[in-house]
């Protein structure tokens, strides 16, 4: 080989040095960039030139030096994988145990819980205490014709009912919450969809010559690790380099094709339903031509099947979206689910495993509400009865009548505006009777001149300490009215431990993911200022190289040369 085509060998072995120089650098100053993935040189001998292929011996060949084949992103399919499931698997938990956790500071830590529990009970510290509604029925019990006992009765039924729906309310307003977080995640998932598409487009473009798209690689592998925390996804890519995305086992991104989520909201509840629009089925459109939502529309098109049981075996416990929907539920709960009675008053076979004991904010309603209308209506009942005694005794008995000859109730249903009366005993139906509140002396107690009615105080002992009630049909131990508060607190309490277990173990599975993709994508300083000297070192060799056959060219012309 001439010494002309010597130059090139090292002017080849400088542009490669150089090159790799550079993506080291790139590679030093995204060290902390998210999502942004090492890249590696590959390096690569130029075409040998032949001068002999004498089968009797080796080939004669010389070399034209070293060729910057190209650069390589390090990544792990499997191991990426494997992370974004269980990252989504993490954001599950990570939703579900924070919400048991608020759900435990509103019963037993808030104003609202903790005042609600002094209203019915008293001080739970005190096992003498005389405070709250129990409180009252004793001093009652031991003289019920006092005024003083009479109005001290009433009061605590109206803080009782008060304090019951503040309780009840900061819940509803905690699905309200979480409701909004379900559109800001509708939104974002859409928004991640449309990226993903515009970068399938840029990198096909980009990798339609010999170029390789790393950068737009990486921010399409950031979005597909967030969107994995969303829910649960599964992506191909085609030769061509573009990715496919299912979420949900639905496409979401094919091609150059986005199936973007919509929104259906409860006209009732305000409450937000994620469902595919591409699915649905619409027979009413405005003058616009846009679709009319309505619940039966969207049946089948739900992104989520929340009435699923929830298991890691079938990868059911997927994606902060989800964990989101099931906390939340899809209504406010009342304590007629309990008994399979679904929100239209209708029975149905296995209506609160199915739609709400999975939902925790859903359950603790409908357990709580139970409370509230098992005092409500047992109190009433004991009032009714004295009534009825009364009248059985004798038929033109006044006690515990009103001026319509109706029993007297502590508890009344509300009216709304347009005169309906609720027909259910939940939390939000209850008032206090305002005449009994204006006048609690109407509640006499007394059956004659000197005969007071310590049945009937009897029975409302025996109401707060009879243990018949259960918390949900799934739990048998029996309760009574000072004991279910403190098991319904304990329970979430239980609850949210066994959550926040499951928490830990997934978080350590997802941190180790984590820390096994980094060793592989993520860009180690000392590693790279390692490769930075030894690309440093060869870019001097060469130049060396160009300087000796400089110097020989130099000696060949000036000194042999004359």
């Amino acid at each position: 080989m001439s010494l002309f085509g010597s130059l090139y060998i090292g002017v080849s072995g400088l542009r490669t040095s150089d090159n790799a120089l550079n993506t080291t650098a790139h590679n030093m100053s995204n060290l902390d960039t998210q999502g942004y993935t090492r890249q590696q040189v590959q390096q690569g001998t130029r075409n040998y030139v032949t001068h002999s292929r004498d089968t009797a011996r080796n080939w004669i060949q010389t070399g034209l030096g070293v060729n910057y084949t190209r650069t390589r992103q390090e990544r792990d399919f499997i191991l990426d994988k494997n992370y974004r499931r269980e990252s989504g698997r993490r954001s599950f938990y990570d939703i579900s145990s924070s919400a048991l956790e608020e759900i435990e500071y509103i019963l037993g830590e808030s104003n609202e819980g903790h005042e609600f529990s002094t209203a019915l009970i008293g001080d739970h510290n005190d096992a003498n205490t005389k405070e709250g509604l129990w409180g009252a029925v004793q001093e009652l019990a031991n003289d019920p014709t006092a005024s003083v006992n009479q109005n001290l009765f009433v009061t605590k039924a109206y803080e009782f009912i008060t304090k019951a729906q503040k309780v009840y309310n900061s819940l509803c307003e905690y699905q309200d919450n979480m409701n909004q977080k379900v559109k800001k995640d509708v939104d974002k998932i859409n928004s991640y969809a449309q990226e993903i598409e515009a970068l399938n487009r840029a990198i096909v473009r980009v990798e339609g010559g010999p170029e390789h798209a790393n950068d737009l690689r990486d921010r399409r592998n950031y979005l597909l690790d967030e969107l994995a925390k969303l829910g649960n996804i599964t992506y191909s890519e085609d030769a061509s380099g573009y990715v496919s995305v299912r979420f949900e086992q639905v496409d979401l991104v094919k091609g150059s094709l986005v199936n973007e989520m919509s929104l259906y909201q409860d006209p009732q509840t305000g409450f937000y339903t994620p469902y595919w629009k591409r699915l649905a089925h619409f027979d009413k459109f405005d003058k616009d031509g846009n679709p009319i939502v309505s619940k039966e529309n969207i049946e089948g098109a739900e992104v989520f099947d929340l009435t699923q049981k929830i298991s890691s075996q079938y990868n059911t416990d997927i994606g902060s979206l989800k964990g989101i929907l099931l906390a939340r539920g899809d209504h406010r709960a009342t304590y007629r689910e309990l008994d399979n009675i679904n929100p239209d008053g209708k029975y149905e076979e296995g209506w609160y495993n199915t739609h709400v004991e999975q939902s925790v904010v859903m359950n603790v309603q409908a357990q709580f509400d139970k409370l509230v209308h098992i005092v409500a209506t047992k109190i009433n009942s004991v009032l009714a009865d004295a009534a009825e005694r009364a009248t059985a005794l004798n038929p033109d008995s006044t006690y515990m009548r009103d001026e319509n000859g109706n029993p007297y109730q502590l508890f009344e249903l509300m009216v709304a505006e347009d005169g309906t009366a609720e027909t259910s005993w939940t939390v939000r139906n209850i008032l206090i009777n305002q005449e009994l509140r204006q006048n609690p002396s109407l509640l006499s107690f007394r059956l004659g001149e000197h005969s007071e009615d310590h049945e009937t105080m009897e029975a409302l002992k025996k109401a707060f300490e009879e243990t018949i009630y259960t918390l949900n049909p799934n739990v048998q131990t029996p309760l009574c009215f000072k004991d279910y508060y403190k098991n319904l607190v304990s329970q979430i309490a239980n609850t949210g431990s066994v959550f926040r277990a499951v928490q830990d173990n997934q978080n350590v599975a997802t941190d180790a993911l984590l820390y096994a993709r980094e060793q592989i994508v993520g860009v180690s300083s000392d590693e790279e200022l390692t490769n930075m000297i030894m690309y440093q070192n060869a870019y001097n060799a060469s130049s060396r190289y160009i300087n000796v056959i400089s110097e020989m060219m130099d000696h060949l012309l000036s000194t042999l040369g004359r």
